[in-house]
């Protein structure tokens, strides 16, 4: 589509939700869920198209966001006790922990290397020779299938130094949270996670909290058009589940995907910044996978930790804040020196906020 078609469309669809949005009672609040929603809304400007009853507030999409400190303290901790070479993504390595970041501990010489791909990691461990290599497992459904392959490759080649600390969430037990509370009226659902395990799965929003949601993808025009139809479901009381990313997302999902999930993974509970433990929310290697298991094989004693009182990061990732509402925002706070993790994430709501601005 020509820029300007798109300019077209985009006015038209921002026309039909003022329109629709005339018909409700009160304010309505919707959470885009997913992280790459939250920065693609503030790259394309999206809220300036949006009437003043309509809010979006951000969720707990981000994976690097809702890590809590204890893993970065964790990872550092293994790579000091057992001389062991760290493999993370980019986006971690500015996170603090409670004793630096991967990146201080990096400039005190440790060893870690940044990779693109999970199976990087298999090449760093064959590099190693008998040097235990430790990869730093943050995702949710979008990207645990491809650690769960590299695991898989990873027993077939016999490779014994390899080691996960798993951080891994899974986006159902959270959001049936959020959508028990009483100021979110839809949702904006994940369009990669939902490329895996389907848009039917997210049925128990209507049945069971009476909350409309939508399947988008990242286009503006694509979010645009989520906006109209979840504004179109609670003007008209509607509720239900949408699928408007149809050319990635089958009702049905990616079966094959899951199920190797299902094969390297088991549930287990998982703590997340702003929500605590939740119970079976989080995924660590079973049965010949728990081999790679870094918090079995190479145990340490990781000290409780906590989040500088004074950052908000908690509460805007359970949609209650916003990073303008945070003192330390743009101050103390920023991308080159993070408190939080939401001002270091590529998909961190405080870092969308501080490159594109509140609109």
């Amino acid at each position: 589509m020509k820029q300007g078609d798109e300019s077209l469309a985009a006015r038209s669809l921002s026309r039909e939700i003022y329109e629709e949005a005339g018909a409700l009672p009160t304010e309505v609040r919707f959470m885009e869920v997913c992280g790459t929603h939250t920065m693609a809304i503030h790259e394309a400007g999206l809220k300036s198209l949006l009437p003043e009853n309509i809010k979006l507030v951000s969720g707990p999409g981000c994976p690097v966001c809702v890590t809590e400190k204890s893993f970065i303290d964790e990872a550092i901790l293994i790579g000091k006790e057992y001389d062991a070479c760290l493999v993370t993504f980019g986006d971690l390595v500015r996170v603090p922990g409670s004793f630096g970041s991967l990146a201080s501990y990096r400039a005190e010489g440790g060893s870690i290397r940044v990779v693109y791909s999970p199976l990087d990691a298999i090449a760093a461990a064959e590099e190693a020779l008998g040097r235990p290599t430790v990869f730093l497992g943050v995702g949710f459904e979008t990207t645990i299938p491809t650690i769960a392959a590299t695991l898989k490759t990873a027993l077939g080649k016999g490779v014994d130094n390899l080691f996960v600390v798993s951080a891994f969430k899974t986006i159902h037990p959270p959001l049936k949270i959020l959508a028990a509370k009483d100021d979110l009226d839809g949702f904006l659902l994940p369009g990669h996670v939902s490329a895996i395990l389907g848009s039917n799965c997210f049925e128990y929003l209507p049945r069971d909290f009476h909350k409309a949601g939508v399947v988008a993808g990242f286009e503006g025009l694509d979010i645009l058009q989520a906006l109209r139809d979840l504004v179109r479901m609670v003007a008209r009381k509607s509720p239900h589940i949408a699928n408007d990313y149809k050319r990635v997302v089958r009702s049905e999902g990616n079966p094959t995907a899951r199920a190797l999930i299902d094969e390297v993974f088991a549930p287990c509970d998982a703590s997340w910044r702003g929500l605590g433990v939740i119970p079976g929310s989080g995924l660590v290697p079973k049965g010949p996978y728990s081999r790679f298991d870094a918090s079995v094989h190479l145990p340490v004693d990781v000290p409780p930790a906590e989040d500088d009182p004074r950052c908000r990061c908690a509460a805007i990732l359970m949609g209650s804040r916003t990073p303008d509402t945070c003192g330390l925002f743009g101050r103390e706070c920023t991308p080159e020196y993070p408190v939080g993790p939401c001002m270091v994430s590529s998909e961190g709501t405080c870092a969308a906020y501080y490159k594109y601005g509140a609109v």
